[in-house]
Order: C-alpha cells, then sequence, then structure tokens
C-alpha cells in the first residue's frame, strides 16, 4: 500500500492538481494526454484537443481549460455531455469553451455510466474549482466519493 501511495501521489506529500500523461519519451512529440487529479487523490486521465479540434463526443467529462503561451492550464469549467447527439456535445463545448476563454477541451472517457461521470464531475470540481455540482463548498473529499447516484 505504501508503494501505491507514493505513486499515485496519495502519501504525505502533496501531490500535483494535474500534471501531464507521457506516453513517449521522446522530445519533440507532442503529448495529447494529461492527468488531472479530484479531491478523493484520483488521477483522471483525459485527451488533450483545441477548442477548435475537438472532434464530436459520446457521453463524457470534460474539462475546458485555458493554455497559457508559458504553458499553464488553468481550468475554467469542470462537466459532463449530456444528451446521446454527438454533435450537440460538441456545440455544448465550443460554445461554453468560447464564451469562458476555453482554448482546450480535455476529455476524460473511462467514465461508463452516468453514476461514474458524476463521480468524477464532483471529484475533479472539488480539487480543481473549489466546489461541488451544485456550486457549493465541499468540506470532505470522501464525501464525494459516498454520495449515492
Amino acid at each position: 500500500m505504501g508503494r501505491r501511495n507514493r505513486r499515485e501521489g496519495l502519501g504525505s506529500a502533496p501531490a500535483a492538481a494535474h500534471e501531464p500523461a507521457l506516453v513517449c519519451g521522446e522530445e519533440g512529440v507532442d503529448q495529447p494526454y494529461h492527468y488531472w487529479r479530484g479531491a478523493s487523490g484520483r488521477r483522471y486521465l483525459h485527451t488533450v484537443y483545441s477548442l477548435v479540434e475537438c472532434p464530436a463526443l459520446p457521453k463524457a467529462n470534460y474539462i475546458l481549460v485555458h493554455r497559457a503561451e508559458d504553458g499553464s492550464r488553468r481550468p475554467l469549467e469542470i462537466g459532463q455531455t449530456r444528451t446521446d447527439t454527438h454533435t450537440l456535445n460538441l456545440a455544448h463545448l465550443r460554445f461554453t469553451g468560447a464564451r469562458l476563454g476555453a482554448n482546450e477541451v480535455h476529455i476524460h472517457l473511462l467514465a461508463e455510466s452516468a453514476c461514474e461521470r458524476a463521480r468524477v464531475e464532483a471529484d475533479l470540481s472539488a480539487r480543481q474549482l473549489g466546489r461541488g455540482r451544485s456550486g457549493q463548498k465541499l468540506a470532505a473529499a470522501n464525501d464525494i466519493l459516498a454520495t449515492a447516484c
């Protein structure tokens, strides 16, 4: 368990709120993946797209991100797509992203159910934005994962 805690950042040292997910060690290769960490300490792998190049999407979790010229990333909104119509999900992401000033869309496709997507959204929102799904401040990270769907 100690080994897992160090690897996942769940030990005593504070873990980074987000980090690149390196899939290739060669320099000059653009990395299209990024990890975002929830209040629970879990890391969630996201595929990174520019706002303009994002494809139509099924139901998934997303983070609308502003990436600065220095490479730093700031999450602007965390949510989930809501419809079975992929093009409507894309329209929502592009409209909302443009309104907020996002230039990247980070997509998490590994949550398989509506309940799981809601938990991912709440966990990430609590850590990255300091709030729960309805905008309230959250007291304990464990409350997020214990929420019944």
